[in-house]
This record gives structure tokens, C-alpha cells and sequence, in this order.
């Protein structure tokens, strides 16, 4: 346990270590391929589960970001001591929690998997899947849709009232061209925005599978050279 989140620790003991953050429906167990590959660039790993995956099903009701962020926060404070350099790997979800959660902490790089960057488009498009307008939502409150996820008016005010608005980490990006969460154009300007290496696997999708597993190997041992 790191905090209150049920985390391994991978690799030996060094002075530099990366968090891994998983997206949804991940779990810390998914870190394991990036800690081989971070192990052999000289950096420990940690990765923890996020409410409601892996060890902490029962908490799925606190998947939310006004839960999360102050949590990822403490956590950071709670990393091993002897750390000297932390960087952040985010997935997703995982990605978009990470951004809101260490704006303004002294991380000396993020690698960011398929990341969500603008959760307020991601929810537009949900609304517009499901056939939602932003008043029904409202009155509504929460509404369930057929595609397993819950639209919720608090979560939309809060994701408006919490802009991402200064990145300063160097940053590493690996986006999926056939991406359907994050459109292309939205990803290319938080680069720039940003200053983040932005790398596109053209037939990439928002879940990296094998073999476009290879592709994010790659991508991440690259990324991990490029750190030092």
C-alpha cells in the first residue's frame, strides 16, 4: 500500500522512479511491460490501482476526479524516500487524472498513453452517442447510457471548472490514429500548447493491443532513452 491505494513496487531500488497510472479498467498489474522497460533504463516503478479497479472494485463510486486528484497528490508525497528524480506514465484515464492531479509538481518527465486531454469534448461526445442534450443532463443530473458508462452534470462542471492549464514536464506522447475517444485535432494542439513529442501510430487504436503492443514499446523505450 502507497496512501490508501494498493500499489507494487517494481524493480530494484534506485534514485529515480516513475508512477504509473493505468486507465480504465486497468489495474496495477498492467504495469509490467513498462517497468521491464523503465528497469532497463535506470528508473524503479510504481503503480497503484485507481478506485473501483483492480483490489479496490467496491470504490467504483469514487472514480471521480474531486476524489482522485487530491488523492494522486498525497500520494506523491508517499513515493520512496530515496527517489530523487519521479516521472509520470498515464494511460487514458489514468493520463487525464495525472495532468489535473501534478500540474505544478516537479516532475522531470511524463510519458502519456493514448491520454485524455480534453475530457470535455470526450463528454460532448458521449451526450451525442447517447442522445443527450446538456439541459436534459442538467435536470437530470446523471443519466446511465447503453454503452456502459454514466453521464453525470457534476462530473461536466467540475471537468470545466478544472482546466488544464500549465504542463510544464517534458512530455511524451503516443496516440493512436484510429483513436475514437480523442480526436486527432485535440491532441495536436495540447502539444503544442504544451511543448510534448507527439507520436501518432497510424493504425493505433485508444487501447494499445498486440501487436500494436509493439508499437508502445517501442514508443516507451525511445521515450525513456530520450529522459537519460
Amino acid at each position: 500500500m502507497i496512501g490508501s491505494a494498493p500499489a507494487i513496487c517494481w524493480g530494484e531500488p534506485c534514485r529515480r522512479g516513475f508512477l504509473y497510472l493505468h486507465g480504465q479498467g486497468g489495474s496495477k498489474e498492467e504495469a509490467a511491460a513498462f517497468a521491464a522497460a523503465a528497469a532497463d533504463a535506470g528508473w524503479q516503478t510504481v503503480s497503484v490501482d485507481l478506485p473501483g479497479h483492480g483490489a479496490r472494485t467496491a470504490e467504483a463510486a469514487d472514480l471521480v476526479p474531486w476524489r482522485v486528484v487530491p488523492e494522486l497528490r498525497a500520494l506523491l508525497a508517499e513515493l520512496p524516500g530515496s527517489w530523487e528524480q519521479v516521472g509520470l506514465f498515464g494511460s487514458s484515464l489514468g493520463a487525464w487524472f495525472g495532468l489535473l492531479a501534478y500540474q505544478d509538481a516537479s516532475l522531470s518527465g511524463a510519458l502519456l498513453l493514448s491520454p485524455v486531454v480534453d475530457m470535455e469534448g470526450l463528454i460532448q461526445k458521449m451526450m451525442g452517442w447517447a442522445g443527450v442534450s446538456e439541459a436534459q443532463l442538467a435536470r437530470e443530473g446523471s443519466i446511465p447510457t447503453d454503452f456502459g458508462q454514466t453521464l453525470s452534470w457534476e462530473y461536466l462542471e467540475y471537468v470545466r471548472a478544472h482546466p488544464i492549464l500549465h504542463w510544464p514536464a517534458p512530455t511524451e506522447i503516443l496516440y493512436g490514429g484510429r483513436d475514437h475517444l480523442t480526436d486527432r485535432e485535440a491532441i495536436e494542439a495540447f502539444a503544442r500548447r504544451f511543448a510534448c513529442r507527439l507520436t501518432v501510430e497510424p493504425e493505433g487504436e485508444h487501447w494499445f493491443h498486440t501487436p500494436d503492443q509493439l508499437a508502445a514499446d517501442r514508443w516507451q523505450r525511445a521515450a525513456l532513452a530520450e529522459l537519460g
